[in-house]
């Protein structure tokens, strides 16, 4: 009887420690509340940081879930959410608080699944991107009809059309010679911006993300690059077309992961439009300049989506619950997807990292880059490839690669110096504020349910 009694009073404690999940709306105040609440429950897997401030001066906050929080590891890969990029699109915001909720909850109960990915992952979420906005909507509030305040930020700019265009650089590239990878920006980039978006690009330039969803609202549908068409200046607005990237094949299989793990996404028919397998081509919608899914193809080794998840913008508070039940193995499963494809060291004869070594794939007009460890990761689909590492100075090295369903494939290349030229390599995105690095490079990976001990230094 009394190991029935310490049994209930642990299951007593347990739920008085971790907090029920809030179906509920956060206002600026409450959302931060949320996050240092999560990160209160589990302080050595979680770290809170700021990205910048909106135009108001709101922290732009981000929660990231780490066995090791503040480290990039070695070979673990980056991965990032971002919501409310449209103040009056409020789903993505509650449904990022209620991940996070999630996440450590789930940890602390010693969910196998959750606690493999917090060892293997280190994720990004930005509940709010535009925290401005989404206070001038719900001032409104979700009961007046019509459209809703908000869309923008306070200097009223469309964030999703405020990012550098780097869409017009890859089609004269790609028809007339020219990088396909890390586009650079253009000079005075940060006087063309607004706040939140320099904010954001500092921070895509400061980790070496993977993989992304941009979570929006007014539709139900799993949208992927290219948003902006090669004609989008000249065509009628109305008037779609195609504009697959060199990865067209891996973004739709990504859409598709989202699209069939969500409730009902992939059944096509929402909000009055039909999208086949719950997925489209951006351009083939509708075309858009300047957006954020395209920039981070083109700037950094990011692969992001456009996840649009309710017809309506402002959901009703009693319609959140549902929400979440639909969207969280979409959610899960997403982030599973960044151990796919290939990975690994790019290194010297003496085992020196090669920041910014170049990997490239046969056939893929799309290049990826080492990060400040020397590590990199390349998401494709299963299958056989030609894979070349390439660095200034070095000689470039070929292998022929397996990539298998699951587990991403482990490729390692030791480049040889060249006689002929030696060049330092270029820096590469992953070294900024806020990306300290372990000072030994890993080059095995983590075994299947191996446990690290919980980093317990200062989160």
């Amino acid at each position: 009887m009394s190991d029935l009694l310490s049994a209930f009073l642990h299951l007593l404690l347990l739920f008085k420690l971790v907090a029920p999940v809030t179906f509920r709306h956060h206002r600026y105040d409450d959302l931060v509340r949320t996050l240092y609440k999560v990160h209160n429950q589990c302080p050595y897997v979680t770290r809170i940081y700021s990205i910048g401030r909106s135009v108001k001066g709101r922290h732009l906050y981000v929660l990231e879930f780490s066995d090791y929080p503040g480290i990039h590891e070695a070979l673990e890969p980056e991965v990032k959410y971002v919501g409310n990029m449209h103040g009056d699109e409020v789903l993505g915001r509650e449904l990022l608080l209620q991940l996070s909720e999630f996440l450590c909850e789930e940890f602390r109960n010693q969910n196998q699944r959750i606690t493999r990915l917090i060892q293997e992952t280190r994720i990004h979420i930005l509940p709010s991107m535009n925290p401005d906005g989404y206070e001038a909507a719900a001032n409104q509030g979700p009961k007046v009809p019509g459209h809703l305040v908000g869309r923008n930020n306070a200097n009223e700019v469309d964030l999703n059309r405020n990012f550098p265009d780097l869409n017009t650089y890859f089609y004269y590239n790609e028809k007339h010679g020219g990088p396909n990878h890390h586009l650079p920006l253009p000079d005075n980039w940060e006087s063309q911006v607004e706040p939140e978006t320099e904010a954001v690009i500092r921070w895509m330039r400061s980790f070496n993300f993977v993989l992304s969803a941009n979570l929006h609202g007014g539709a139900v549908v799993a949208n992927y690059p290219y948003d902006k068409s090669p004609g989008h200046r000249f065509r009628n607005a109305h008037s779609t077309t195609n504009s697959p990237t060199p990865d067209d094949k891996l973004f739709q299989k990504l859409a598709k992961v989202y699209s069939y793990a969500h409730g009902w996404m992939h059944q096509g028919w929402n909000c009055g439009d039909y999208f086949p397998d719950g997925i489209t081509n951006g351009a083939s919608w509708y075309s858009l300049s300047k957006g954020m899914q395209d920039f981070n193809y083109l700037h950094t080794n990011c692969f992001e989506i456009t996840l649009e998840l309710s017809c309506n913008k402002f959901p009703r508070q009693e319609e959140l619950q549902r929400e979440w039940l639909g969207n969280r193995e979409a959610l899960i499963q997403f982030l599973e997807q960044v151990h796919h494809g290939i990975k690994g060291m790019v290194l010297d004869e003496n085992h020196h990292n090669l920041t910014g070594a170049v990997i490239s794939v046969s056939g893929i007009n799309h290049d990826v880059t080492a990060g400040e460890q020397g590590d990199y990761f390349r998401l494709l689909l299963p299958g056989t490839y030609t894979v070349t590492a390439t660095a200034p100075g070095f000689d470039p090295l070929t292998e022929n690669v397996i990539v298998h369903p699951g587990k991403p494939t482990l490729v390692n290349f030791y480049l040889k110096r060249s006689i002929t030229q030696v060049n330092p390599a270029k820096k590469a995105p992953g070294g900024g504020q806020g990306s300290r690095v372990k000072a030994q490079p890993r080059i095995t990976k983590k075994k299947d349910g191996a446990r690290k001990q919980p980093h317990r230094g200062p989160a």
